[in-house]
């Protein structure tokens, strides 16, 4: 109970401490996502605001209402609503996000130098960061803009698959407005979630205006735990935080932004389903563990504080020229800190160590700081005219330094006993003891990149053309040391690349309401530089079958797309129908292989790679306050090359005709929304949303003939000490397919306040999302699954 009150009392004090936090957009963002006429959609793709259904290529928008009435909290339960988008959850703040099946598979926790595939910005900020793309609070958001294909021409790197943009509402001169929202929820089984967010813009005279938002939430937690360290509702946690945004308009036309955002969150264990444990293992007579339920020693937690700052100063230089300048600051200190002992354990039951050994806790501690600058700096033409330009330069500085270390007190001297006196001091390298593994890899990362793209209308035809060049320079270290480590000292490595991505499309405009377009467009991921293997693990050391296959991989190169399409929008009488078939030609695609018993991972280039498919929007508003809405995606992505060893053996199951990892074949998302007066004062509203997400792999071995079988898992048994391995059958690695059902209903009154109840995932199901394993799954093996039903009120009151 004090335990709870203490949590309430920091989220309360979280939000009315909005004046230290925060929202922001850009000039070009100034458009909000709603015409006056409630049915046009403004968005900014093309980094000027323009009507969704003007832009020439495949684009989504989720408004903040949508956002609202479908209950979403993430950028997974929005892409459920988007037809293409894709995200892998791998616990709070580690979701990877693709779209239209260009994937690659599941980044782990310790793969630092890996890029992202798809480039997340919030307004002009860029803020992916390949596995921990920030969680960001959805709360007084404009519009989530989905860019499918590559946006390389002006998004740059890490927008091979395409691009998610969080849009903020904007300070507005002149105008004094805001919103308060407090939430309650419940999960089934009985944890308690809430939350309390405000937002309040304020003129300053007139011309300057200031926005603030601040928000505190407690998300209820639903695993449980047995074990040493068991409980209930082991991964609750908290997010506060506030975004701050400052507008001056000295004169007319010149627009500065100074903004700062932050945000802190806590949880404080993972969304994982155990289902075969090293300590809870049925070949040592252990029961089987339920479902929602993982097995512990040590407590998790996820932790990361993330500010970002940035200025952006838009001012017409010239008659039909306006210049931007957008300056960003981001700071990010995470932890990711997990219960290794069975990581731990099963080694120890490998190297025949006493029970003693193996029973021990131990703690990997994941942490990453990163200190990110860029520039960008462009010219773009601000009349209305038939040729419509944009030019630019960007710059970015990267430091990341990534730690791990694995404590786990008491291991050296059972080491020593075993093995021989002094052997844990031998292999430290510097780290500290009761440490078997520990490694600093700090990175440097510089780009430049020119970008460009022009239009010119001729009549009903719009011919766009542009491209970008970009200059990549990327330097790290590597250190490691620990019993489980090969006491690599590598200083220095390095990788660089240039090249240039072009973009062209012809669309065709009949009438306002139709336009046709096709599209040819090229896409990059930035190479990098592999991790060494632990050699002490890899069976038969360093001349084994693993250390062979896996060795000699120092580097791997950029990955490029090229994206062929061809779209249709319509719209007319209510109804909007939006269509795009495409090809998306793969070449050198980065897949991160488990590098067999030597516990390490290693990218490898896929020569040939394909993902073909065709994505449909379709809303109606069939009578008055009656609306409908389906989309959907069928997508088939493979590889079209094969990775062998030197006797011709596949690796990792990236063989040619195996599906890409993590993609659906069948997506779609329903949703229908009716709203109808009461009295004059008064509206009753009910939505209803219909999700289904195809199956899919996590990695491309786990369609491999045998997969989910093990000859060796290993086992050990805490009240006996006996240990061993033995062979144990988990079953298809495949993902089954899901369905959610969302509801929701309230009623809204004309002077702004509203009170929705909602049930997301009605009939409680499980979604398995990603499979989580240890030692490939020899040491410990699950699911991270979705959330169960949520039961919930939110009210709402905007002034």
């Amino acid at each position: 109970m004090a335990r709870n009150a203490t949590k309430a009392r920091s989220i309360l004090l979280a939000s009315s401490a909005a004046l230290f936090s925060v929202a922001t957009p850009a000039h070009a963002q100034s458009a909000d996502a709603t015409a006056s006429d409630g049915n046009e959609i403004i968005v900014t793709a093309t980094k000027r605001a323009q009507s969704i259904q003007e832009v020439p290529f495949s684009v989504n928008a989720q408004t903040s209402a949508q956002i609202e009435k479908m209950g979403a909290n993430s950028i997974e339960d929005i892409s459920r609503a988007v037809a293409g988008l894709t995200v892998q959850n791998l616990g709070p703040g580690q979701s990877q996000v693709s779209v239209r099946g260009v994937s690659a598979g599941q980044i782990v926790r310790d793969q630092p130098g890996v890029k992202e595939q798809v480039g997340i910005y919030l307004d002009e900020s860029v803020t992916s960061l390949s596995l921990f793309t920030p969680d960001f609070d959805l709360f007084d958001l404009n519009r989530v803009e989905t860019l499918r294909g590559p946006q390389g021409t002006l998004f740059g790197s890490g927008s091979v698959g395409g691009t998610v943009r969080y849009i903020t509402n904007q300070p507005k001169l002149g105008r004094t407005e805001g919103q308060v929202a407090g939430d309650v929820n419940v999960f089934k089984g009985g944890d308690v979630g809430y939350s309390l967010k405000g937002a309040v813009n304020v003129p300053l005279g007139e011309k300057a205006a200031l926005r603030v938002v601040g928000y505190g939430e407690h998300f209820a937690g639903f695993i449980k735990a047995i074990g040493p360290a068991a409980g209930n509702h082991v991964n609750d946690g908290e997010r506060f935080g506030g975004r701050a945004a400052l507008l001056l308009e000295p004169v007319e036309g010149v627009k500065i932004t100074p903004r700062i955002v932050y945000q802190d969150i806590k949880v404080n264990g993972f969304n994982r389903e155990d289902v075969y444990n090293l300590y809870q293992s049925p070949l040592a007579g252990g029961a089987p563990i339920d479902e929602r339920t993982q097995y512990l020693k040590l407590r998790e937690q996820f932790h990361d504080k993330t500010t970002l700052a940035d200025l952006t100063i838009s001012a017409p230089v010239a008659d039909g020229i306006e210049a931007t300048s957008v300056t960003s600051y981001i700071h990010r200190n995470i932890l990711v800190s997990r219960d290794a002992s069975a990581l731990t354990g099963s080694v120890g039951v490998s190297l025949s160590l006493p029970a003693g050994a193996i029973d021990l806790p131990s703690n990997l501690r994941d942490t990453t700081r990163l200190n990110t600058w860029t520039q960008e700096l462009r010219l773009a033409s601000s009349g209305s005219g038939p040729f419509q330009w944009v030019l630019g330069g960007f710059y970015s500085d990267i430091k990341r330094t990534y730690e791990q270390r694995l404590p786990t007190p008491g291991y050296d001297a059972y080491v020593d006993e075993a093995l021989g006196e002094g052997v844990s001091a031998s292999v430290a390298n510097g780290f500290p003891s009761d440490s078997p593994y520990n490694a600093d890899i700090p990175y440097k990362i510089k780009q430049f990149a020119l970008f460009g793209e022009a239009s010119y209308k001729v009549g009903d035809i719009k011919l766009t053309g542009g491209g970008r060049y970009y200059d990549f320079k990327e330097e790290r270290n590597f250190i490691s040391g620990g019993l489980f480590a090969n006491g690599d000292r590598n200083i220095g490595d390095k990788t660089k690349s240039t090249g240039f991505n072009p973009r062209f499309i012809v669309s065709y405009e009949p009438s306002r309401d139709l336009s046709f377009n096709v599209q040819a467009s090229k896409g990059f991921r930035l190479g990098g530089v592999n991790d060494p293997l632990n050699i002490p693990l890899c069976s038969g050391g360093a001349t084994g079958t693993d250390a062979k296959t896996f060795g000699g991989h120092p580097k791997y190169e950029d990955e490029s797309l090229w994206n062929y399409e061809a779209g249709v929008k319509a719209s007319t009488r209510g109804i909007t129908f939006n269509a795009a078939v495409f090809y998306n030609d793969i070449k050198n695609l980065q897949v991160t292989a488990d590098a067999g018993s030597c516990s390490s991972r290693v990218v490898f280039n896929v020569p040939k790679a394909h993902s073909t498919g065709v994505e449909v929007e379709l809303s109606a508003r069939p009578a008055p306050g009656f609306d409908l809405s389906i989309n959907g995606s069928v997508i088939d992505s493979k590889f079209d090359s094969s990775v062998t060893d030197a006797s011709g053996n596949v690796i990792a199951g990236i063989r040619d005709g195996n599906r890409l990892p993590t993609v659906p074949k069948f997506q779609m998302s329903a949703t229908a929304s009716y709203a109808y007066a009461i009295t004059d004062d008064m509206d009753w509203t009910f939505n209803a949303t219909f999700s289904h997400v195809g199956n899919r792999f996590t990695q491309p071995s786990d369609q491999e003939p045998g997969a989910g079988t093990f000859g060796n898992s290993l086992y050990f048994n805490p009240g006996t000490g006996a240990s061993g391995s033995g062979s144990y059958t988990f079953g298809s690695y495949q993902l089954p397919s899901y369905n959610l059902v969302n509801l929701s209903t309230g009623v809204e009154w004309k002077n702004g306040l509203s009170v929705l109840v909602y049930v997301n995932n009605l009939f409680d199901e499980t979604p398995l999302l990603s499979l989580d394993r240890e030692r490939g799954g020899r040491a410990r093996i699950g699911y991270n699954i979705g959330t169960p039903r949520k039961i919930g009120m939110t009210v709402r009151k905007s002034f």
